[in-house]
């Protein structure tokens, strides 16, 4: 590691948004901390590129959280993306499990908590720093058949709102990125409880959904700007989809 290189630490690394943008970050000179719960999954991503580390990680376990920071000690962390969570139900309020609620604060929001505690203090002592949180549009308005997810991404948007706030004076900067459709290959099918013919339904006829690569970029370019530019928030949909409840579908 060279005394230029900087150092990101990404969560949820192990697939997905958390996968390309640890292998971007890394592709542009960045060594890259992959943190995820899946250790086999992890590896592989780790073997994408020779600036990448694996280190497990469940963002829910706060013992977790301090042996990875404990892995990291002395390390001047210059980017934490805070990329851990996920959509666990589709039902409707009244239908709802509150367990799954509890599981989706968790890995989305509190996750996020932790990991911002256990890397900002040294940020602020460093001097210099940057924290992406990554929402969705549905931290920005409701849909039906979404409220788990639905709260958890406004409390994390919120989370990144009340941050900037609280280190204003402090170089530190702060930015949510909320994509609107992105497919991946978990996502739909873990919020759909492992049905793939059902998560394949949220994509029909939509000729060019998001990909993690293009969030991935987003996440590049943001904290790559001069350090005294903050991009606040940014919110990222395929042409389709000109809102949440508005996407243009070609059906056969």
């Amino acid at each position: 590691m060279s005394a230029s290189q900087k150092i990101a630490v990404v969560t949820g690394a192990s697939s997905g948004i958390g996968a390309a943008t640890a292998l971007l970050l890394a592709q542009n000179g960045y060594r890259v901390i992959a943190a995820a719960r899946r250790r086999d999954r992890l590896q592989e991503v780790a073997r994408l590129h020779e600036n990448i580390e694996a280190h497990v990680l469940d963002a829910t376990d706060q013992s977790s959280v301090d042996e990875l920071l404990k892995s990291i000690a002395g390390i001047e962390i210059d980017v934490l993306v805070n990329n851990a969570g996920g959509a666990f139900d589709s039902s409707s309020v009244l239908d709802s499990d509150p367990e799954i609620w509890k599981k989706s604060f968790d890995v989305n929001v509190l996750g996020s908590v932790r990991m911002t505690k256990a890397i900002a203090p040294s940020m602020i002592k460093s001097g210099k720093g940057h924290i992406v949180v990554l929402t969705s549009t549905a931290g920005h308005v409701a849909y039906e058949n979404g409220g788990s997810y639905v709260a958890a991404k406004f409390a994390e948007r919120s989370l990144a709102n009340t941050l900037r706030l609280e280190l204003n004076g402090t170089p530190i900067r702060v930015s949510e990125i909320a994509p609107g459709m992105v497919k991946t290959e978990e996502f739909a099918v873990v919020r759909n409880s492992g049905d793939k013919e059902k998560a394949a339904k949220v994509y029909e006829g939509v000729e060019h959904p998001l990909t993690a690569e293009d969030i991935a970029e987003c996440i590049f370019w943001t904290v790559n700007l001069p350090a005294h530019v903050n991009i606040d928030s940014m919110i990222v949909r395929p042409v389709a989809q000109a809102a949440n409840h508005k996407v243009h579908r070609t059906l056969k």
